[in-house]
């Protein structure tokens, strides 16, 4: 029964879904590019099968449970980039079904990991479906059916903690879930309407700037053109790029906060959010001098023009790029990659483990050290000027277990088929993370393209896997989930 039910908000889900695939029909409408049968095609297909699940089910539609939110987060995120990718697989020539899923999935996390090559030459309808996937997975389709459809009660929050990403969830924003759903988006709206705008006014095509304002501000990557940023070579460009993308960065909470009392002081004095500026001004400081010191680029503003987008860019996940940055010193692109994993915020549209999980693990080592000085000191866990509570920390510890078993076991799997290994770690960790590209043959000058079928169903299920955090989807394939 439970699974039914499940079943049927999926249902509402698809049918959203088909209806969203709308946008780009307009713009293959307007732009006369080709593209309008296979949109019309894919969004019949999407609608029949949406309402098929739905009314088939509708008898069973209840109240969800907490435990039925993982099962429909989980249902959600894969079997909407299936539908996502009927437009791809009917527009594209040659496009495996492999390779459609695989672009729908990445676009829907957020990662901007790419398949495909010659996107100049693509129908605008098509970049506009790629980038609109991101938009959607930004801050998660759950939520927006959430806000739509406030037809969950109870569940509803246990949704919401699903999708949310970080480790510190139970924060509500207004008292009703679909009033908290709402308000985010709000929040988020607005900013992809400024970002627009302010790509706009740098030079964009209104085109181009809804495009990329689509990956900027849910940090995925995703571009119309191979050569990414350094299609404009445009230093007005790169500077809307990196304020959206420190911006997207943090904390969406904190700007709802902000709203509210009329003062930036909510985000200025967030611990996490002070940490990741830090490490982002830090990075583009050190890369800014390594970069002129070692001859990778030739003057020193220069040096800095690069080292502070691409730091930016990886480091937030999103994974833009304006030169291949694979060609520089290894130190260099390994630090970026590095920073990915941790240098956004829990409650932004990043990906990565998030910078709250590092500042509370070198919080419980300095307590583990001061206990071995003091074994009958009580030390607790401090954030922000809060106590942390064991259950948060447990938490902490033991996605950070999983997080490394992932990596491990994923990264395995690429070498078990014959792939080398800077390419096969790297592929893991930028999908695990959502950065997108990584080193390698899936450098930024490159794409996924090359890889196997089956290296990239692996990388398909890291995407997913650090999209969703880890214990979200891995919870489903313990015993005690299915036991009534």
């Amino acid at each position: 029964m439970g699974a039914l039910a499940v079943v049927a908000m999926v249902g509402r889900m698809v049918v959203l879904f088909a209806l969203l695939m709308g946008v780009p029909l307009a713009f293959a409408v307007v732009g006369e590019d080709g593209a309008r049968e296979p949109f019309l095609a894919a969004a019949g297909i999407t609608l029949a099968c949406g309402l098929v699940m739905s009314l088939a089910t509708r008898r069973f539609r209840r109240e969800l449970q907490p435990r039925d939110g993982f099962l429909l987060v989980a249902l959600t995120w894969t079997l909407l980039p299936l539908f996502g990718a009927l437009p791809l697989l009917l527009a594209i020539p040659g496009l495996s079904f492999t390779g459609g899923y695989f672009e729908a999935m990445s676009g829907f996390t957020t990662t901007g990991a790419t398949v495909i090559s010659g996107l100049d030459a693509l129908p605008t309808a098509v970049n506009v479906w790629r980038c609109l996937l991101s938009l959607v997975g930004g801050l998660g389709i759950i939520i927006l059916a959430v806000a739509i459809l406030p037809l969950l009660g109870v569940g509803g929050m246990q949704l919401v903690k699903t999708e949310m990403t970080g480790p510190m969830k139970d924060q509500k924003l207004t008292p009703r879930i679909a009033d908290t759903a709402r308000a985010i988006w709000i929040i988020y709206g607005v900013i992809a309407l400024a970002c627009m705008l302010a790509y706009r006014m740098a030079g964009m095509s209104w085109a181009d700037a809804f495009m990329h304002m689509c990956t900027t501000v849910s940090l995925s990557g995703f571009s119309s053109h191979d050569a990414s940023y350094g299609y404009w070579n445009s230093a007005a460009i790169e500077a809307v790029a990196i304020a959206f993308m420190t911006i997207s960065g943090v904390n969406l909470v904190l700007y709802f906060a902000a709203w509210r009392r009329r003062s930036l002081a909510p985000v200025w004095r967030n611990t996490e959010a002070r940490a990741v500026v830090g490490a982002l001004a830090g990075a583009i400081a050190l890369l800014t001098v390594y970069l002129w010191a070692e001859g990778s680029v030739a003057t020193l503003p220069g040096a800095l023009r690069q080292a502070a987008f691409h730091v930016v860019s990886v480091a937030t996940t999103t994974g833009y790029a304006t030169h291949d940055y694979a060609q520089w010193p290894i130190f260099a692109p390994m630090l970026m990659i590095l920073l990915g994993c941790f240098a956004t915020c829990a409650g932004s549209t990043g990906g990565g483990m998030k910078m709250v999980r590092v500042l509370l693990l070198l919080k419980l080592s300095r307590r583990e050290l001061l206990r071995i000085l003091h074994p009958s000191a009580v030390t607790p866990v401090v954030l922000g000027g809060t106590v942390v509570s064991e259950r948060v920390m447990h938490s902490v510890v033991a996605y950070m277990m999983m997080y490394g078993a992932c990596l491990v076991v994923l990264t395995l799997a690429m070498l078990f088929g014959g792939l080398e290994p800077v390419t096969a770690f790297t592929a893991v960790l930028a999908c695990l993370n959502n950065i997108g590209p990584g080193l390698g043959e899936v450098g930024p000058a490159v794409n996924y393209g090359g890889l196997s079928g089956v290296q990239i169903w692996i990388c398909t299920l890291a995407m997913l896997l650090g999209r969703l955090e880890l214990l979200a989807v891995l919870v489903l394939l313990t015993p005690a989930f299915w036991r009534k």
